[in-house]
């Protein structure tokens, strides 16, 4: 069955201060071969642009197995799911070496650009008879993150230029630097991300500051985004122990 391969240099810009691979270029990652996959299959940027229609991520699951470390290669392999109603399902396998390191699933939303509103599959999918590769890197769908946060905002951002992609708005790696930015360099010492979930509620414009607020619960990090009070992103974090 069908599956995208490709290897990325971690380099210096992709590492925190422990030299781990931080969130953003994990992300960045996932994001670009789930890029390059839809090309090869004919739903790429181009294929996709034309019609007025765009990808938009809205969750994200991810496990890691260990730190991924600046000057290792990794390897990503990716592959969609069979998509259902207005939902778009991916995968993904992170190696180096022959070690698996991580894996991931992820949801998307075809968008129309126009109206900035959610399409069913048919609108671009209507007459698909590709075959889907059904094996999953992972099982999961406990999507529904709970919001929990109620403490006051422990860090704060206001958009700006450098937060954008062409679809006008936040990408969706950018919010996991708004996030960890909420710790403190001695909060990550001795410690990685073994566990993050994602969900993207709502987007996030120039010029609006968005609040960020965190909370300890059952072993997990819950974070939470708001814009004037208004959620638009939530992150559940574990961490394990070096």
């Amino acid at each position: 069955m069908y599956q995208n391969c490709k290897e990325y240099d971690i380099r210096y810009t992709d590492v925190d201060y422990y030299d781990h691979m931080k969130l953003s270029a994990i992300l960045g990652i996932l994001q670009e071969s789930a890029s390059i996959s839809a090309d090869e299959l004919g739903f790429g940027y181009d294929d996709r642009i034309v019609k007025g229609f765009a990808f938009i991520v809205s969750n994200w699951y991810i496990e890691l197995f260990r730190p991924i470390n600046v000057g290792e290669k990794v390897k990503c392999i990716t592959w969609p799911i069979k998509p259902k109603h207005v939902l778009f399902f991916r995968d993904f396998e992170l190696y180096v070496g022959e070690e698996k390191v991580g894996v991931a699933t992820s949801r998307w939303c075809l968008m129309d650009l126009a109206k900035y509103s959610v399409l069913p599959v048919k609108a671009f999918f209507e007459n698909d008879t590709r075959e889907y590769n059904d094996c999953r890197s992972v099982e999961y769908s406990s999507w529904k993150i709970p919001a929990i946060c109620q403490d006051a905002p422990v860090y704060s951002k206001t958009i700006s230029y450098t937060d954008y992609d062409h679809y006008n708005h936040v990408n969706n790696t950018k919010y996991a630097d708004f996030v960890f930015d909420a710790f403190s360099i001695d909060e990550m010492k001795n410690k990685y991300i073994s566990s993050v979930q994602v969900t993207y509620v709502n987007q996030c414009k120039c010029g609006e500051k968005i609040d960020i607020s965190k909370t300890y619960l059952d072993g997990y990090c819950y974070l939470e985004g708001k814009v004037n009070g208004e959620l638009r992103v939530q992150f559940k974090v574990k961490f394990n122990e070096l």
